[in-house]
């Protein structure tokens, strides 16, 4: 009996592993950055980093040279099964936004696509 509440207490504490599209790396889904489609479905893919857009997802660590790989193999598009002729500017500029300096404006995809602003 102590062997099955050890065990449902080592998975309760277990965090959902993601695959990078760009290096395939398996990490926890804490240490990537889900992107989706924008639901308006203009073909733009837009950073989520809370995980609350809708929509299929496709993980990639958080750094350049990551989403540079990913569009240079096309993992984002196979991963969100979507056609070649996507746009990844936001995720790129969020992505950009994350490594300046601290105390400068940065805008989440979810409200980007709500059209509003706000500094973090």
């Amino acid at each position: 009996m102590a062997d099955y509440k050890e065990a449902w207490g080592r998975l309760s504490q277990a965090k959902p592993i993601r695959t990078c599209v760009a290096t395939r790396q398996r990490r926890p889904h804490t240490d990537l950055l889900r992107m989706v489609i924008a639901p308006q479905g203009n073909r733009r893919i837009v950073p989520d980093p809370q995980c609350v857009l809708p929509g299929r997802g496709a993980w990639i660590i958080p750094d350049l040279e990551a989403l540079e790989l990913a569009q240079k193999r096309r993992a984002i598009q196979r991963a969100l099964k979507v056609p070649v002729d996507t746009d990844t500017s936001e995720v790129h500029a969020y992505l950009e936004g994350r490594l300046a300096m601290p105390g400068t404006s940065t805008v989440r995809g979810t409200e980007r696509i709500q059209g509003k602003k706000t500094e973090h």
